[in-house]
């Protein structure tokens, strides 16, 4: 990525989507070679055990290395899909917060390769994880609908009140 928004903290935690929303996930920190994003920990994280489901971790780590690999690609007009996630759990987490550190391993013109790593209130490593990503052409299109990240412009005229948001992907 060329160029790096200013503002690209604020744009992100406005368009987090449905899941991350559902989740609590909020960004704290986005370079470009290192997002931060942390969640509280409620019920609805929980599995029948009392403890946080691994699902958490991977959704968390998913999305924080997705965010990272579409955001290295978005000035070219591309965009970036997970192939593959890789998500151990190290220790068990029942309450307080997680918080998820993503940074890129590989950036190669079709594939990236990111990690990351959650760790609790306590400073605990509790889960790593790796996510494969593709990187899209401009164009391409992903079960049948055409792969568009919002474009950071429109998002940031948007964000001034000139225009409505775009209604991309």
């Amino acid at each position: 990525m060329d160029e790096f928004p200013e503002n690209v903290l604020k744009l992100v935690n406005e368009n987090l989507g449905g899941f991350n929303n559902a989740l609590g996930l909020r960004f704290t920190k986005t370079t470009r070679d290192k997002y931060v994003a942390e969640l509280d920990i409620n019920k609805s994280h929980l599995q029948p055990y009392g403890l946080v489901h691994g699902g958490v971790y991977a959704g968390m780590i998913e999305t924080l290395c997705s965010t990272g690999a579409a955001l290295t690609v978005w000035d070219e007009g591309k965009n970036a899909v997970g192939l593959e996630n890789s998500t151990s759990f190290l220790k068990a987490v029942r309450s307080g917060r997680l918080r998820c550190t993503a940074r890129p391993l590989v950036l190669g013109k079709r594939s990236h390769v990111w990690e990351a790593g959650i760790h609790d209130d306590q400073n605990r490593l509790v889960a790593t994880g790796r996510v494969r990503m593709m990187v899209l052409e401009p164009g391409a299109e992903t079960a049948g609908v055409k792969m568009e990240m919002k474009d950071r412009h429109s998002m940031e005229r948007h964000e001034k009140g000139d225009t409505p948001p775009s209604k991309n992907v």
